[in-house]
């Protein structure tokens, strides 16, 4: 066999992507496509009086404007569950409840002319009061956003717990704030979609996963899922926030079938940043721990923003009760949380969608409980790690972790790190009074990876010249899928990597898929085109055996992708033979083919990889300023397909999750309206702001899958952004400062020193919020 999983394969994909040939959704081109503009809501609440579009449908080039009566649309459906007196209409009609949120539509021959039609549109607002913070959503208001919840928040509250810290010697309490992120994907929302004879529509969208957005779109339209096709072009970034059709994009659809005309849609940069967030947490924690250093409870209440409307708000908060346990043996775990609607943009997925916030938790409250007893928190980490020997373990929040030695992870990256030293220097630093003092900071994580959809499928067809034809139903939007699904077809069938054809992304050439999110795609997709290969192998055996005339048990299948009788080496049969025999032929005139196959795979649960990250930082004391000095992650997802594409995603997740502690964060003023439009205003930052990272690996099988794989994509943003927090927080533990939020800007970090030298060493207590227990 050629023996290519477990190499770093260079990415296939990487060729068309480097040369500008790749065509993304933006780059379809169809004859007499229409342009959508939409004209979006400056209020962040207000009622709609009235909409006047009769100017702009008569301006150059206009065909025509839309308002959520004249699409003629009930409420759009959700990919995830909503109640009914939740579910948006494809425009807003008597309200809108953001800043940003689409409310008519102009369809014209060009953008620049819907754009300007969409000037000319008027709008008669009724302004209302405004919810914009999470935490003021809690309390009793006459602003509400809902009326038929009759509150700005959904509870979900456990009951009480009186005697649950009662075995601790010390209870330490953190208040968080997980920030509101731009997910900025460099490729905005895309849609273009055809009408075609018979009511039915192609569709060309940039998005994670084509048969979810076809059965989306087909329902709010009501249309039949037989009557949309969905292509997915080259996707530049999704991040989770791709995984679900906007209102916009059934808007569009609506469209061409009223126009009876292609309509397009790019989204503008200005609109993204109004628009796809993700994050958005206040988190409160208590933990018990007791003077040895064990930890016997922990207690968290959880806020999730969920914005205007339920898109992954509803959902976020509970993937974070289920991995707030982390790593640790806790005897006791209570979770509590509450969903908030605020005039602000619904809530998205973004890289991680609630595992970084659990991890964000459990860390800083694990930092906060060392520090308290003297302990370093290396030390206080590994005195509760959960052991090797007591896998699978069931958390109290109901995780099963399948296999997992996190102390072997943070051995490797304080070792690569050098973490000794670097506490000496860090004392000597202290010691002299160096204005630039050192912070080193540990996260330890464990995640969940494959359980967003557990069934995935796959097929490999053998072609008439011997090569192979494989197929999968998840959806690379910059992960690498052609590059490891192509080695591993070319493992297992033993044809050359070049002759391994790679199809995704069509509803119409893939009959079914989940699509990829929550890090699934090489464990869930890889396995279904293992499984998929194992039976062509089988079955072009039997074939083989009909031109040998022999036994099929007999035929083995051998290096080189060659088929013989065992003990019988002189004569062989190659998948290029197979491909043009007269049996073969036989068989497709019977309306079979015996060299494709297909398989669902069915991972049996989730896995769960995990990690530990060190980070050191300089931090100047005067001025607050933050220099990364190195960041070491040490990630654990299983057997390793292809190295080169795991050092890209832990690359690309730390520096991520570096942005989300350092930098990033959506802000809005008390009026609910958005303080970062563009790029010169919102904190991304570029490569000259981070280090060059130090990625490292361990392998901890699982048994969850044939492949022994586990996800990789999310690893980076969980690990990294606490690793950053604790050590800008360490380096001012000698001067008072106990915590300081996210992002760790040089103001905020020379606030908490001013702050703490007029209190050096005082510990406040975070007030725990009043919990309904409704």
């Amino acid at each position: 066999m050629a023996g290519l999983l477990g190499t770093s394969v260079n990415r296939r994909e990487d060729r068309v992507l480097l040369t500008g040939h790749a065509q993304y959704t933006g780059d379809i081109s169809i004859s007499g496509c229409l342009v959508a503009h939409f004209v979006r809501s400056a209020y962040a609440h207000a009622r709609v009086e009235s909409i006047d579009c009769s100017a702009a449908a008569t301006m150059p080039g206009v065909v025509a404007v839309f308002t959520n009566e004249t699409l003629g649309l009930g409420p759009t459906t959700s990919r995830m569950p909503i109640a009914d007196g939740l579910r948006r209409t494809a425009l807003a009609a008597q309200r809108v409840r953001y800043v940003g949120e689409p409310v008519p539509c102009v369809i014209a021959t060009s953008e620049a002319l819907a754009a300007d039609a969409a000037e000319a549109v008027v709008v008669d607002y009724d302004p209302l009061g405004t919810v914009v913070d999470m935490m003021d959503a809690l309390e009793p208001n006459d602003v509400i956003l809902h009326p038929s919840v009759g509150e700005n928040v959904l509870w979900v509250v456990g009951p009480d717990e009186p005697d649950l810290h009662d075995k601790a010697d010390i209870i330490v309490t953190g208040r968080y704030e997980n920030t509101r992120m731009a997910v900025s994907p460099i490729e905005p929302y895309a849609i273009t979609v055809r009408p075609d004879p018979g009511g039915h529509l192609t569709v060309w969208y940039s998005c994670q996963g084509g048969h979810a957005i076809r059965d989306g779109l087909a329902a709010s339209l009501g249309l039949d899922s037989t009557q949309v096709r969905v292509i997915v072009p080259w996707v530049g970034g999704g991040f989770g926030a791709k995984g679900v059709w906007n209102p916009e994009h059934v808007t569009v659809a609506r469209a061409a079938q009223l126009t009876e005309r292609p309509v397009r849609w790019v989204e503008r940069r200005s609109e993204n940043l109004l628009s796809m967030h993700g994050r958005a947490q206040v988190q409160f924690a208590r933990m018990g721990v007791r003077n040895d250093g064990g930890i016997v409870s922990f207690e968290a209440f959880v806020v999730s923003d969920a914005g205007a409307h339920l898109v992954a708000g509803g959902f976020l908060p509970t993937a974070t009760r289920l991995m707030a346990q982390g790593c640790y043996r806790i005897p006791r775990v209570k979770f509590d949380h509450a969903v908030a609607f605020t005039n602000t943009a619904p809530l998205l997925a973004f890289r991680g969608a609630g595992r970084p916030e659990a991890t964000a938790l459990i860390e800083r409250t694990v930092d906060l409980a060392a520090r308290e007893l003297g302990i370093d928190p290396l030390e206080f980490r590994r005195r509760n790690f959960v052991q090797p020997d007591e896998f699978p373990f069931t958390s109290e929040t109901g995780a099963v972790y399948d296999t997992g030695e996190y102390e072997r992870s943070l051995d490797i990256a304080a070792r690569e790190v050098g973490y000794h030293a670097l506490r000496a220097e860090q004392q000597r630093r202290r010691d002299s009074h160096d204005r630039i003092v050192l912070g080193i900071g540990v996260a330890s994580y464990v995640e969940i990876t494959g359980g967003f959809s557990p069934r995935e499928y796959g097929s490999a067809a053998i072609d008439d010249d011997g090569s192979v034809t494989i197929s999968v139903g998840t959806q690379s939007h910059g992960q690498g899928h052609e590059t490891t699904f192509c080695a591993l077809a070319s493992d297992l069938l033993g044809i050359p990597f070049a002759q391994v054809r790679f199809v995704q992304g069509d509803t119409d050439l893939v009959p079914r898929g989940a699509g990829t999110g929550g890090s699934r795609s090489a464990q869930i997709g890889g396995s279904a085109i293992g499984a998929a290969c194992a039976r062509l192998i089988e079955q072009a055996r039997r074939l083989a055996a009909g031109i040998f005339e022999a036994d099929a048990g007999d035929v083995v299948h051998v290096d080189g992708g060659l088929f013989a009788v065992a003990g019988v080496p002189s004569r062989s049969l190659g998948w290029a033979d197979l491909a043009i025999s007269n049996e073969r032929s036989a068989a497709a005139a019977r309306g079979e083919d015996p060299l494709f196959a297909w398989a669902d795979f069915d991972q049996a649960g989730a896995t769960y990889p995990f990690g530990t990250h060190i980070s050191v930082v300089a931090v100047d004391t005067e001025t607050g300023r933050i220099e990364i000095i190195r960041h070491v992650a040490v990630d654990d997802a299983g057997i390793i397909l292809n190295p080169a594409i795991v050092e890209g995603q832990q690359h690309g997740g730390v520096a991520a999750g570096i942005a989300q502690a350092l930098w990033e964060r959506v802000v809005y003023d008390a009026a609910g309206n958005p303080l970062a439009t563009n790029f010169a205003e919102y904190g991304i930052p570029s490569a000259a702001e981070l280090p060059s990272f130090d990625v490292r690996t361990t392998v901890t099988p699982t048994h969850m899958n044939p492949l022994g794989v586990k996800g990789i994509g999310e690893a980076g943003t969980i690990g990294a952004t606490p690793a950053i927090q604790n050590a800008v927080i360490d380096a001012l533990a000698h001067v008072g400062v106990t915590h300081i939020d996210m992002p760790l800007t040089t103001e905020r970090v020379w606030r908490s020193i001013v702050d703490a030298s007029r209190d050096l060493g005082a510990i406040s207590t975070p007030e725990w919020p009043r919990v309904s227990s409704r």
